[in-house]
């Protein structure tokens, strides 16, 4: 949907609350990528929270379709639930909020990274990537991706052999042709070439060592630089942004922001927006206008220079993006 925008000051409750996207009310896309029907992938959903997104699927729902210079995504798939390997023109950084999961790097996702709730992982351009749910549970990932159109993904050559088998055919303009369902390929159009070596060739992994540094645990996080809300004595750790592990430019900036019960940041304005998401507890933006309750897993993005602050009502972990390479100072109201 479109959401409503007004100046600051001018907000209704009822335009705000169509900000917030309640994980309850996610609407998956079960069929987004061409990859869906390949053995081991048949059963992951993909859901586009901000933004266009990635999907190739035409009737992908789209929460929220205002530009914020970056999108906002998220996974969920069952245990032994594969993403195949792909390539992004944009950042990529993913929070797992549940599930134990496999990083996977390289054309066949032969080099893996472990990652539990709680971690960040930011992967950069450039290199083949998938995921696996590895655990015993359900899991969700929450992505944010770089800029307004983050582009087409380039798929691992294996990932076309594969899908031909099942039906589905990749258009060259980014689009997913069912076969199978009876959808017919338009008159004109052109496929979408299968990677080829030299393709493949340009998208050397990196290092262990290297891919390590974009991964962060939990217990890394605390010794990160402070972000713009430690001011008001709410611990926030800049995950992304300058001076951070994850230093290189995002065309965003991630922080992790925890609260103890009863911890409230006052009242103040950011000169940009910033997209919350609840990965542990219960927290509320205040305003003039009204109150947002978000519970875990919802999501909120909160207006340009609107004059907030908030309230845990238990002890909680959010995550916030704001767009730019670095954190503007943020005004007390």
């Amino acid at each position: 949907m479109t959401v409503e925008t007004a100046p600051s000051g001018e907000w209704t409750l009822a335009a705000l609350s169509e900000r917030l996207v309640r994980y309850g009310d996610l609407v998956p896309c079960r069929n987004a990528f061409i990859d869906t029907r390949n053995p081991g992938s048949e059963d992951k959903e993909n859901f586009t929270i901000i933004g266009p997104g990635v999907s190739e699927n035409p009737e992908q729902h789209v929460h929220i379709t205002e530009p914020h210079g970056f999108n906002i995504g998220a996974a969920r798939q069952p245990p032994h639930c594969v993403n195949s390997q792909h390539s992004h023109d944009t950042a990529e950084v993913f929070v797992v909020h549940s599930g134990q999961w496999t990083f996977n790097f390289g054309e066949h996702g032969e080099v893996k990274l472990e990652a539990g709730p709680g971690t960040v992982a930011s992967v950069p351009t450039g290199l083949f990537r998938g995921f696996s749910n590895v655990g015993e549970d359900e899991g969700f990932l929450w992505v944010a991706l770089g800029g307004d159109d983050p582009g087409h993904v380039l798929w691992a050559p294996y990932v076309f052999d594969m899908a031909r088998n099942f039906g589905l055919t990749l258009l060259e303009d980014g689009s997913l042709v069912d076969t199978a369902a009876g959808q017919q390929i338009p008159a004109g159009a052109r496929l979408m070439p299968r990677t080829t070596p030299e393709q493949v060739a340009q998208l050397a992994t990196p290092p262990i060592d290297v891919l390590r540094r974009c991964v962060m645990a939990p217990d890394a996080m605390g010794a990160q630089p402070e972000g713009p809300l430690a001011l008001f004595g709410v611990d926030e750790r800049m995950l992304i942004g300058p001076g951070a592990q994850i230093d290189w430019p995002h065309g965003f900036t991630l922080s992790r922001v925890t609260l103890t019960e009863g911890a409230q940041i006052p009242t103040h304005r950011s000169c940009g927006k910033e997209v919350w998401f609840v990965h542990e507890g219960a927290a509320t933006c205040r305003s003039e206008t009204g109150d947002i309750a978000m519970g875990r897993g919802d999501t909120f993005t909160v207006p340009a220079d609107l004059e907030r602050g908030w309230i845990a009502s238990e002890r909680s972990t959010l995550f916030v993006v704001r767009g730019g390479d670095r954190v503007e100072e943020l005004q007390a109201a």
